[in-house]
């Protein structure tokens, strides 16, 4: 019974002791420290090499970095490790995404069908991830026809956006529009946002309209 006490006790003191270095390392990252976030981390890595949280921690350093390839390379050992947890195929699609924008076109169109991979595969694992599908609403907006590209498919993850959040489906069909070159239907989006939301990006997004894209800056 006392090696039984001892164990649990052991147990949940090496729990809460991980717990707090991941909580030192967050504060770490929120700090911009990242070398000694990456550090800590890699020590417990070392130890624990299946260590989700840790594993992520570094994932997001590199990202806030910039390093992209060893981004996706953290993130995709996290979707092999656990694969049905939306966040990590979003965030291995998301690294994905911006290595792709710093490659020429045509190595970037190599990566676009595992980009919309990891992101279908997050909303599909996750019906309320409302960032998933913003990715994937800007992602069909800006691929061209040719590989993938849809303003059909891109209203449908924005129409799925509005049930989860008024304000996020009124701003993404906004961006549809936007972008399609429909300025009238956009402003309308945009104004919805505006009534229920009020934020300041509801705002910008309706001043950004009237000022790029209808050259109407007195609105």
């Amino acid at each position: 019974m006392k090696k039984l006490v001892f164990l649990l006790f052991f147990t949940l003191s090496f729990s809460y002791s991980q717990q707090s270095q991941i909580i030192e390392i967050q504060r770490l990252i929120d700090s911009k420290e990242y070398a000694s976030a990456e550090g800590k981390a890699k020590t417990i890595l070392s130890k624990d090499t299946k260590n989700l949280d840790v594993i992520e921690k570094l994932g997001d350093i590199a990202g806030h970095q910039q390093d992209w390839d060893v981004a996706k390379d953290h993130y995709k050992k996290l979707v092999t490790l656990s694969p049905n947890n939306a966040n990590y195929h979003y965030k291995y699609g998301g690294a994905l995404g911006m290595k792709a924008l710093k490659l020429p076109k045509l190595k970037a169109l190599g990566l676009v069908d595992d980009i919309k991979k990891a992101f279908i595969t997050a909303a599909a694992l996750d019906s309320e991830h409302i960032e998933t599908r913003w990715a994937l609403v800007e992602l069909y907006m800006q691929l061209p026809w040719v590989v993938g590209g849809s303003k059909k498919k891109a209203l449908k993850y924005a129409s799925e956006l509005e049930r989860l959040s008024a304000v996020d489906g009124y701003l993404s069909k906004g961006y549809v529009f936007e972008y399609s070159n429909e300025p009238d239907k956009a402003e309308q989006y945009y104004k919805k946002a505006v009534e229920v939301g009020g934020s300041v990006t509801c705002y910008a997004k309706l001043t950004h309209l009237y000022e790029e894209t209808t050259k109407e800056p007195q609105k």
